[in-house]
């Protein structure tokens, strides 16, 4: 497998993606919700673009430089389409927080990847 600081950063946002969704999808079936549109509303308010966004802003600068590039990488890079309920700011920063999780995980770094999730739980279910 390729370097996962190497790879393109929608890739990796492609996998953090998924990741993060899981994480969450498991964290709002914790609450003991059992209806699937339920579920649904209350996974919506830890994956918009705006929540991941705010995530990001807020752990940016307690990351390692080299996570801190990645995440610049990820905001920077030109994306062809936008989220349809999103500023394209918010967009940007929540692409680079879900690449930064693809980057753990497929760095085999589960370790820091879920404290950067559990991270950001706190903060939007604090909102």
């Amino acid at each position: 497998m390729r370097d996962p600081m190497e790879m393109n950063t929608g890739v990796l946002a492609y996998i953090g993606d998924a990741v993060y969704e899981l994480y969450v999808r498991k964290y709002v079936t914790d609450t003991g919700q059992i209806h699937a549109n339920r579920l649904h509303t209350a996974s919506v308010k830890f994956v918009k673009a705006e929540a991941q966004a705010m995530v990001c802003r807020t752990i940016a600068s307690e990351l390692p430089e080299e996570e801190r590039a990645l995440i610049a990488r990820a905001r920077n890079r030109r994306i062809g389409t936008g989220a349809k309920n999103a500023k394209p700011m918010d967009y940007k920063w929540a692409t680079a927080f879900e690449a930064l999780l693809g980057y753990y995980y497929l760095s085999g770094r589960t370790d820091e990847m879920e404290a950067i999730i559990s991270e950001a739980i706190r903060l939007i279910a604090s909102k």
